[in-house]
C-alpha cells in the first residue's frame, strides 16, 4: 500500500512568501474587521429588525428561569461552546449541548424552562434542524443565530439574530471565519448586555474564578494569609532590647509587634531599626523596646481583602504589616512573602 507523498516544507520563507503571507494576512484582518463594522451597524439603527431582535433576545436571555443551552456543530459548535462558557462565567447559567448528541439522548438535558440558542451560519444544518421540532414540542424558547433570514433554523426561532456577512476571509470563500468572528462577537455582546443588566461585579466573577489571578486578588483576605498564634511576633512594651532581637530571630519575620498588656500593638521595631541603631549605640544592655520602637503602628484588619494588604504595603514602603481586630487586639502578622506565596501578588 503506498503512502501518500506529502508537499515539502520549506525550512523558510523567501521574501516572495513572506510578503505574499503578510498580504493575505492584512486581508483577513481587514474582512473580519469590516464583518464586524458592519454587523455594529445594523444594531445602531434602532429601527433595524436586527437592533429590536437583539433587545428581545437579551430580554429572553435574562427572564429564563432554567439555563440558556448553546448548540452548534462544526465551526459553529466552537463558537458555541465559548459563548455558552462566557455566559456562564458573567451571571448567565448556560452550557452546550452537541447537537447530534441531543439526537441521541442528550436532548434530556433540556427543558421546557431553557432557552436554546441555536448557531448555524447556513441555518440549514442537518443536525440542529434534526432536534429543533423536539425543542419546540417541549416548550424551550429558540433563538437562532444565522447568516440568512430566510433559512429553516431562523424561521422557526422565536427570536433570529442575523450575523450575516459579505464574505468569508477564506481566499476560497469557504472556510468559515468572517462568519464565526461575527458569531463569536454577538455571542459576546450578549454577555455583556446580560452581565450589565444583572449588576454582574467583580466578586461575581471572582467567585466562578477561584483558581485564577482575578479570583485570588477578590476572594483571598488578611485572615487567610496572615500569621496567627504562635506564629506571631510580639514582645511587651517593658522587655528588653536582648529578649526583642530573640523573638524577631525566632519568628522570621525580620520584625516585632511591641504590645501592651492587652495584647495591643503600640509600636514596632525591624531589622532596619536594629541597623540604624548599631551606627549610634555601642551598649545595648540597658535599653527596652521602648526605647527604639516605632510607635502607633498601621494595622490592617483581618477581614479586609489580602490586596489592600498590598497595597497599604506599597503605599508605607513597607515588607511588615500587622493585624488587628475591631477591637485592637493583635491577632496577626503579614509579611510580603507571605502574600507572594499566596500569589496575590
Amino acid at each position: 500500500m503506498s503512502v501518500p507523498q506529502q508537499k515539502p516544507v520549506p525550512d523558510a520563507f523567501d521574501a516572495e512568501r513572506a510578503a505574499r503571507a503578510l498580504v493575505l494576512a492584512r486581508e483577513t484582518l481587514q474582512i473580519e474587521a469590516d464583518a464586524l463594522l458592519t454587523l455594529k451597524a445594523r444594531l445602531s439603527d434602532s429601527h433595524s429588525n436586527t437592533a429590536a431582535c437583539f433587545a428581545q433576545a437579551v430580554c429572553l436571555l435574562l427572564n429564563c428561569t432554567g439555563r440558556v443551552v448553546v448548540s452548534g456543530i462544526g465551526k459553529s459548535g466552537h463558537i458555541a461552546r465559548k459563548i455558552a462558557a462566557t455566559l456562564a462565567s458573567t451571571g448567565t447559567s448556560a452550557m452546550f449541548v452537541h447537537p447530534a448528541e441531543a439526537a441521541h439522548g442528550d436532548l434530556g438535558m433540556v427543558s421546557q424552562h431553557d432557552v436554546f440558542v441555536a448557531i448555524s451560519n447556513s441555518g440549514e444544518t442537518a443536525e440542529l434542524m434534526a432536534i429543533v421540532p423536539s425543542i419546540k414540542r417541549m416548550g424551550a424558547t429558540l433563538v437562532a443565530m444565522t447568516g440568512d433570514d430566510a433559512s429553516s433554523l431562523a424561521l422557526l426561532a422565536t427570536v433570529h439574530l442575523n450575523v450575516s456577512v459579505d464574505k468569508e476571509a477564506c481566499p476560497l470563500n469557504l472556510a468559515p471565519t468572517a462568519s464565526t468572528t461575527a458569531a463569536l462577537a454577538l455571542g459576546d455582546a450578549l454577555a455583556v448586555a446580560l452581565l450589565d443588566a444583572r449588576g454582574f461585579l467583580p466578586e461575581d466573577f471572582a467567585r466562578s474564578h477561584p483558581g485564577g489571578a482575578l479570583g485570588r486578588r477578590l476572594l483571598t483576605h488578611v485572615r487567610d494569609v496572615m500569621r496567627s498564634g504562635g506564629g506571631i511576633p510580639a514582645v511587651l512594651v517593658t522587655a528588653s532590647l536582648s529578649d526583642t532581637l530573640a523573638e524577631m530571630t525566632s519568628k522570621g519575620m525580620a520584625m516585632t509587634a511591641v504590645v501592651d498588656e492587652s495584647f495591643r500593638p503600640i509600636g514596632v521595631f525591624t531589622d532596619g531599626d536594629l541597623r540604624r541603631l548599631i551606627e549610634h549605640v555601642q551598649d545595648f544592655t540597658r535599653l527596652t523596646v521602648a526605647d527604639v520602637m516605632h510607635r502607633d503602628p498601621r494595622t490592617i484588619g483581618p477581614d479586609q481583602l489580602a490586596v489592600d494588604a498590598v497595597q497599604l504595603m506599597e503605599e508605607l514602603r513597607i515588607n511588615q504589616l500587622l493585624v488587628a481586630d475591631t477591637t485592637g487586639k493583635l491577632v496577626g502578622a503579614l509579611h510580603i512573602h507571605d502574600l507572594t506565596r499566596a500569589k496575590v501578588i
